[in-house]
């Protein structure tokens, strides 16, 4: 395992504590998160845990690894997000320099219902 698919696989595991604040602490003092769906940009570890915490929930934030591949400096993540009640999945885009998350852009895609003229050629997935 990389260095990198380390830091990125703390990030999840501190993410799951759902202390936001322990959570940036992998975080560089220059961090930037994207989210280029809503056009937002987030500035520094301590922002990043304030919108995190005072995001509104049903429960306790689970995250759950589908896919992480990872090279000497960057990584992308496929994660299910669950409060109990918000069923999300977020694309994670990762830059790591010197043992901490630089960069992250993340995408928060919607699922949309499958056309019927391929049904014939597709299986259904959930």
């Amino acid at each position: 395992m990389t260095a990198t698919e380390k830091i990125v696989r703390e990030f999840w595991r501190l993410m799951g504590t759902n202390d936001f604040y322990s959570a940036s602490a992998v975080l560089a003092p220059d961090f930037v998160l994207d989210w280029p769906q809503s056009g937002e940009r987030i500035r520094g570890p301590e922002n990043f845990a304030a919108v995190n915490s005072e995001y509104p929930a049903h429960g306790p934030w689970k995250f759950r690894i589908n896919s992480l591949v990872a090279g000497p400096d960057s990584a992308v993540t496929d994660v299910n997000v669950t409060d109990g009640a918000i069923r999300a999945r977020a694309i994670t885009f990762f830059t790591v320099a010197n043992g901490k998350i630089t960069r992250i852009t993340e995408f928060w895609p919607d699922p949309y219902p499958a056309a019927e003229n391929r049904k014939h050629l597709v299986e259904r997935i959930k």
